[in-house]
């Protein structure tokens, strides 16, 4: 009995001590493919060592929304109304810059009721003195080449801002409002601009354009003009490419005919230069009509 007893003894103390030993191998393993294949950062994920955490106050962080796991807002969303003039300790100006930002943010009061508090304090409550600075800053009257696209101007009063802007750009020769939900500028004068890209805008009719009279190279694809109607106003104009594709005028009957008849300038439509078929046959009299009636 004491005998049996004795083996058994024996039989688990070899067995922990070798489930010892295969541990231990196993550590020294994980140990040498740690030093080999690791970065000499890489002890940071190492459990036994703790981690540096930073406290949500001193970073103005909220800490992470159980539905998310993204913290919000990050420390940048404060600022993410503001256009450029509105940054403190910098001189720099609209026209030299080729992108700017000019959609103004919303309202105090709407964004309290999105939940966006952490971005009132960001704007102050300018005088009247300093709104004349900065419109003097934005500079919009020397600007040459500006790039206004996608600004997303759904709102009517962000319209009636970028309206605000074209009415001072009186030197601008190359401008770009692509994709601005716009609808009509029949109310704007670009008296030096040359290449104007009005794409993906909400246009129906040409006499909801701007007055371009030094037009020369004018973008109007994936409107909703319908018909051909006005197109005369671009008549005395040295215009020499025009772009409708995508609009419900591009199907009518003759439509490349009727756009070179309606502007003897133009050299290319639609990215294809003026071919013979697409001028118009010469028009016959009254007379030669009757004869060939009767």
């Amino acid at each position: 009995m004491l005998f049996r007893k004795a083996n058994s003894f024996m039989g688990a103390l070899k067995a922990s001590r070798s489930r010892a030993t295969c541990l231990k191998g196993l550590n020294a393993s994980w140990l040498r493919l740690r030093t080999n294949h690791s970065s000499p950062f890489s002890d940071l994920s190492d459990p036994e060592i703790p981690l540096p955490v930073l406290s949500s106050r001193s970073r103005g962080v909220r800490p992470p929304s159980c539905d998310s796991g993204i913290a919000s807002p990050l420390p940048s969303d404060s600022f993410k109304y503001l256009t450029w003039h509105e940054l403190e300790e910098h001189d720099v100006q609209g026209n030299q810059i080729r992108c700017p930002r000019v959609r103004e943010g919303p309202s105090e009061e709407e964004r309290f009721f999105r939940g966006e508090h952490h971005t009132l304090c960001a704007r102050k409550k300018l005088t009247e003195n300093e709104k004349w600075e900065q419109r003097l800053q934005e500079n919009w009257e020397n600007c040459v080449s500006l790039n206004l696209s996608y600004q997303d101007l759904g709102d009517l009063y962000q319209v009636e801002n970028c309206k605000r802007i074209l009415r001072r750009l009186i030197r601008v020769e190359r401008l770009w409002l692509v994709d601005n939900s716009l609808t009509d500028l029949s109310a704007i004068c670009l008296p030096r601009c040359k290449e104007l890209k009005l794409s993906r805008n909400h246009f129906t009719s040409f006499k909801q354009l701007p007055k371009l009279p030094a037009i020369q190279h004018l973008s109007l694809d994936e409107n909703n003009i319908e018909t051909l109607h006005g197109l005369c106003a671009l008549r005395h104009t040295p215009l020499e490419s025009l772009v409708l594709q995508r609009n419900p005028c591009e199907f009518h009957d003759n439509y490349r005919q009727l756009v070179f008849s309606n502007l003897p300038n133009l050299k290319m439509l639609d990215g294809i230069l003026k071919l013979p078929e697409d001028c118009p046959p010469p028009e016959t009299n009254f007379m030669s009509k009757i004869c060939t009636i009767l």
